[in-house]
């Protein structure tokens, strides 16, 4: 009976959440454009086409601010839900907020990403291009993330203004949910992004002491006991620990280094 309520709760959440960020992404997010952009129109007809292009980046920035903002505190609210249904517990440690910089992450469980955003305030995350064809999620995707179907130069070019921004990106080095016991294959992406803006690497690592929505796993599987989330903030990976070299190999030896933390925390 109780892993059968524990499970309801997981159903009845990931209802609201859909219905949620369905109404976030074709409601709230249309109307905070277009009051930004009355805004906007209203205080631009006055200046220079130069005055009003530093303007149109200001107002990007501002949007960004926004929304990421928005999505933090939602997701932080929604993953408190889990934690007073008695679903989940996290515990936390060596935990500390940062800003500019790249927070890369196991990926063990499909709430991962919803946890780090609430975590980490003023972050942004790397996002699968699939999820732009997701109903409820593609115009959250647009407005706050970076999804991974730009051009290497593009993205770095775009993540690096907004490191020097100061938000951190949150990515997902494997790319996919994790499976306890396999090999880690840790894509490049956050390396060449480290040599593009100098910004340190921040290893999360996030375990479950229950296969809690991991790939393949039911959602209505939520065990029968409190379910215990360990995330633990590794000591940061600064481009300077590597010796000069070609961009091939500091891509390969970052990426190592990420693996390294991963496995043996």
């Amino acid at each position: 009976m109780i892993r059968f309520l524990r499970g309801f709760g997981v159903v009845l959440l990931f209802s609201i959440f859909g219905v949620c960020s369905f109404f976030l992404g074709f409601v709230v997010l249309p109307l905070l454009q277009i009051f930004m952009k009355f805004e906007k129109t209203k205080d631009s007809a006055s200046h220079s086409d130069s005055e009003n292009s530093i303007k149109n980046d200001k107002e990007d920035k501002r949007k960004r601010e926004r929304f990421s903002r928005l999505i933090h505190k939602l997701w932080h609210f929604y993953t408190n839900l889990f934690i007073k249904l008695g679903l989940i517990k996290i515990d936390l440690r060596n935990f500390e907020q940062v800003r500019g910089k790249i927070i890369v992450s196991t990926h063990p469980t499909f709430i991962d990403i919803m946890i780090l955003i609430g975590l980490y305030d003023n972050s942004l995350c790397l996002a699968k291009k699939e999820l732009l064809n997701n109903i409820f999620l593609k115009n959250i995707i647009k407005n706050v993330y970076i999804p991974n179907n730009v051009e290497l130069e593009e993205f770095k070019k775009i993540s690096t203004e907004v490191l020097n921004d100061g938000y951190n990106i949150i990515i997902f080095p494997t790319g996919t949910r994790t499976v306890e016991g396999e090999d880690l294959k840790i894509h490049k992406g956050a390396a060449a992004l480290q040599i593009a803006s100098s910004a340190d690497i921040v290893p999360v690592t996030i375990k479950c002491d229950y296969p809690f929505l991991q790939k393949g796993q039911p959602i209505y599987d939520a065990s029968d006991r409190l379910i215990t989330y360990t995330i633990s903030q590794l000591d940061p990976i600064k481009l300077s620990d590597f010796d000069e070299k070609s961009e091939i190999k500091l891509r390969k030896e970052i990426s190592e280094k990420i693996k390294f933390d991963f496995t043996q925390n």
